[in-house]
């Protein structure tokens, strides 16, 4: 066993605090990493405040991993030390069921082992990347490319793949019109990526306060949500929209934004139910649906595609002990756009 550094929340809603944890020592297909940097995920908020569901403490979070690889067990075969590499929002997995054989192992029929706050099949409380160094099976592990900066590749472990994932799997490209709702952390790693892919990008925003932020960052227009004639000038208009909001959203409005055929897709988690009037969904044969993550290899996929196509995250970097005031921040939409840890202050 190792000991390293930490940053947790020691119970529901408190204030995190540095403490000290215990990290496995390598098995022979572990890698062990030094922590570089981590981003910081509203995830990590909601799980904090036990927004979703009761959560271990004390409770280190963090799924936006980027590192060094310093140790290699002796089975490791995919990496070396001295590789940059990255962890995402889960370390195993069944690896025997139907989806974790497709490559689909997020959605893994036992399910899949979280990063942080779930019990490891030793039996062990996981704890994330708000720390100054992991242990993960080489599997679960994956290559940063070298034209990728560490501090800008972190929040892709979450934000980049979340969005990606989606983007992918509706065949968005040259000719697809595409809204991205929500101009944050998520939001604006989705612009650039469906840019990227060769589509039009339209950002749905509650103001156009972001607006020059979103041009620049690769959208085709930018639309505030609080002006009503923005629903009636966009009827029927896109074939995806990407929500990227955590909060209740008045759907049967969206949903008639899309194109007949058209899907509104889900990577925002509001903590309350939704109600949905299915008429908005019936008349146009449209689609409301969801997607979380990515697996491994197009997880793999997506930060080769960031490199070949200079995508990374607009970042803030901080110090540990300003995790708090970034937690309440992010809380604010004070931040543009993804928070990033430097784990050498920890």
């Amino acid at each position: 066993m190792s000991t390293v550094a930490a940053y947790a929340a020691p119970a529901p809603k408190a204030p995190l605090e540095r403490i000290s944890i215990e990290r496995r020592p390598a098995g022979e297909f572990d890698v062990v990493i030094d922590i570089k940097y981590s981003g910081i995920c509203h995830s990590d908020i909601h799980q904090v405040r036990e927004g979703w569901s009761e959560v271990p403490f004390p409770l280190v979070p963090g799924h936006e991993i980027a590192g060094v690889v310093t140790e290699v067990g002796s089975g490791v075969t995919k990496y070396a030390v001295g590789d940059r590499v990255g962890v995402g929002c889960f370390v195993d997995s069944c690896r025997t069921c139907e989806n974790c054989r497709k490559g689909l192992e997020q959605y893994c029929a036992e399910g899949h082992t979280a990063t942080y706050a779930a019990t490891d099949k030793y039996g062990e409380t996981t704890y994330g990347g708000y720390s100054t160094g992991i242990v993960v099976d080489e599997n679960y592990v994956v290559r940063v490319p070298e034209a990728l900066p560490l501090d800008v590749a972190a929040p892709l472990l979450c934000a980049g793949i979340t969005t990606y994932s989606p983007l992918r799997h509706w065949k968005t490209g040259p000719g697809s019109k595409v809204a991205v709702l929500g101009m944050g952390g998520l939001g604006h790693v989705a612009v650039k990526l469906a840019h990227a892919m060769g589509a039009e990008v339209t950002v749905l925003s509650q103001s156009l306060r972001k607006k020059d932020d979103g041009l620049r960052l690769g959208a085709d227009h930018y639309y505030a949500t609080s002006d009503p004639s923005t629903f009636e000038e966009l009827a029927e208009s896109f074939d995806v929209i990407l929500s990227t909001v955590s909060a209740p959203l008045d759907f049967g409005a969206y949903l008639k934004l899309l194109k007949t055929d058209g899907a509104l897709v889900n990577v925002g988690l509001p903590e309350e139910p939704i109600s949905l009037n299915l008429f908005s969904v019936v008349m146009g044969r449209r689609t409301l649906a969801g997607s979380f993550i990515g697996g491994i290899a197009e997880t793999q996929e997506m930060l080769d595609f960031c490199a070949e196509h200079g995508v990374g995250a607009e970042i803030e970097t901080i110090r540990a002990e300003e995790i708090n005031t970034a937690f309440e921040r992010v809380l604010s939409s004070d931040v543009r756009y993804r928070f990033v840890i430097d784990a050498a202050t920890i």
